[in-house]
């Protein structure tokens, strides 16, 4: 039994134990101000992004985050702020928490608490013009393969290529950091790039966006988790949002949300806290 299938597994005991956050105390601080400050940043549909008709965010982030906020009972602030920055944000008192698809990662731990809410894998994926020469995941060695930096994306596409090509005597995956994924997607389609990763609960919203330019290679090649960074000095706060995320799971709120953003697929079944 993997990790994920243990969690769907422990869901029905887990949803028995959940405790309403209002009864979790929300730091004076934020109680005081009447709202609390999420880190964001847009470029990530459909987890964030800005409605093009309006420019006012829209996503799966942006709605729990609300909904986590009415919880608590304060109002959700959202501030963009650039990927990178994220995690110094947090540490400088800038913000409260992020939501803007963070993979929990060990490296992150170390710097903040996470509660886990949504999975997540990243997935290889080329353009229309390249599909009949990168037909399967075998086809990606010896390939210029692109993710965002800013990620850990890069980091497991060289470990695959370890596994899956450099192992089986193969040529090795050229991978590049790019700016994000927007810019992979860019490089891609200039066929600076073979082939890009990114998360798979993003992919088809831009097959969607652009129809007929993107095309999947495989499953997932990843498992990992997304989640809500608060700061370590800060339980308190991490208790109280995952009190209300695990609400928001039990009144059926939570999958709601994914559901009006096709991401059914990518349900975490019981909120995680996940400290150092």
């Amino acid at each position: 039994m993997n990790r994920i299938a243990l969690l769907a597994a422990t869901a029905a005991v887990a949803a028995l134990a959940v405790t309403s956050a209002s009864a979790q105390t929300v730091p004076d601080r934020i109680k005081q101000a009447g709202k609390i400050i999420i880190g964001t940043n847009n470029n990530y549909p459909p987890i964030i992004f800005k409605d093009p008709a309006t420019n006012e965010l829209q996503g799966v982030d942006i709605d729990l985050g609300k909904a986590i906020a009415k919880q608590l009972g304060v109002e959700a602030e959202f501030q963009e702020i650039a990927f990178a920055q994220m995690l110094p944000s947090l540490q400088t008192g800038r913000i409260d928490m992020v939501m803007a698809g963070m993979s929990d990662t060990p490296a992150r731990r170390e710097t903040a608490d996470f509660v886990d809410y949504m999975k997540s894998g990243a997935q290889f994926y080329t353009i229309t013009a390249l599909a009949d020469q990168i037909k399967s995941t075998e086809d990606l060695c010896g390939k210029t393969v692109g993710a965002s930096r800013s990620t850990n994306w890069p980091q497991q596409i060289g470990e695959w290529s370890d596994a899956n090509c450099v192992a089986k005597g193969k040529p090795a995956i050229t991978v590049v950091g790019t700016e994000g994924s927007a810019d992979a997607r860019t490089q891609l389609k200039t066929q600076r790039l073979q082939a890009a990763a990114q998360g798979n609960e993003t992919l088809p919203y831009f097959q969607t966006l652009e129809p007929n330019t993107y095309v999947p290679i495989g499953a997932a090649f990843t498992e990992s988790l997304v989640g809500i960074p608060v700061l370590k000095s800060e339980p308190q706060l991490r208790d109280a949002v995952k009190a209300a995320v695990e609400k928001l799971q039990a009144d059926r709120t939570y999958d709601q949300i994914l559901a009006k953003y096709g991401l059914q697929a990518n349900k975490l079944p019981v909120a995680l806290n996940r400290g150092m």
